[in-house]
């Protein structure tokens, strides 16, 4: 699947915005601890390359993410695209699908029942932004050292990194109770090598209320509006 997906890349342009991107990030006189890379993609013509990874991509794009960061790191070696890149960890990709297949399979619908989003994957959903909140900053990446100075991972290395993943909490990326796997010594963060990202709250509201709103008859003799949060990072 590492194959079909740098053959994609290749063919869709991807992977020419890549080197571009990664251009940006070597002459950047800024240190990082996560390279962020956002991929837009198309299901249907990956799925015609390969019906697996195009599978993969629907149904679960965190594992499939992990198969393009493995790609683009071989590619950053071996070209040489960033020098200060040292590990794979230190990688973050987001894929941004074109489009989902028109299915009801596809759509989150918060008044359908049984719900059974239990899945992390991709959903189209439509509503009405009835409140947002003012954009703050979130960790999109963080890297961590050993406390124990006699420790190897206590400097220099990039052995310690957490990166924000979809549908995960603040807590995740950045808490003070992690611990090193060889000595079990506390870490702690490396603040200049933090990379913070924009985020922002919105309060949706499922767009068949404008059909209760109007006034239109219903067979319901109840029905309850409820409202949802969205967080756009």
């Amino acid at each position: 699947m590492r194959e079909i997906a740098l053959v994609y890349l290749d063919i869709s342009g991807g992977l020419q915005k890549f080197v571009h991107d990664c251009k940006k990030y070597n002459d950047s006189k800024q240190s990082y601890a996560v390279y962020r890379f956002i991929m837009s993609i198309n299901p249907s013509d990956i799925a015609e390359l390969d019906a697996t990874l195009g599978n993969y991509i629907l149904h679960k794009p965190i594992q499939a993410a992990q198969i393009f960061q493995s790609v683009c790191f071989v590619a950053i070696k071996t070209l040489s695209l960033i020098e200060q890149l040292q590990t794979e960890a230190q990688i973050s990709v987001l894929l941004k699908p074109t489009h989902l297949p028109p299915l009801p399979s596809y759509v989150l619908s918060l008044s359908a029942f049984p719900f059974n989003y239990t899945s992390q994957r991709f959903y189209m959903s439509e509503g009405i932004a009835i409140a947002m909140g003012t954009v703050t900053k979130y960790t999109q990446g963080a890297r961590f050292l050993c406390t124990e100075e006699t420790c190897p991972f206590s400097e220099g290395r990039f052995r310690y990194i957490r990166v924000h993943l979809p549908g995960a909490t603040e807590s995740a990326t950045v808490r003070n109770d992690f611990v090193c796997i060889l000595c079990f010594s506390p870490l702690q963060e490396d603040m200049k090598f933090r990379v913070l990202g924009d985020k922002q709250i919105v309060e949706m509201i499922d767009a068949k209320v404008l059909n209760a709103l109007k006034g239109y008859s219903s067979d319901k003799s109840h029905f309850m509006i409820q409202t949802f949060t969205v967080f756009l990072r």
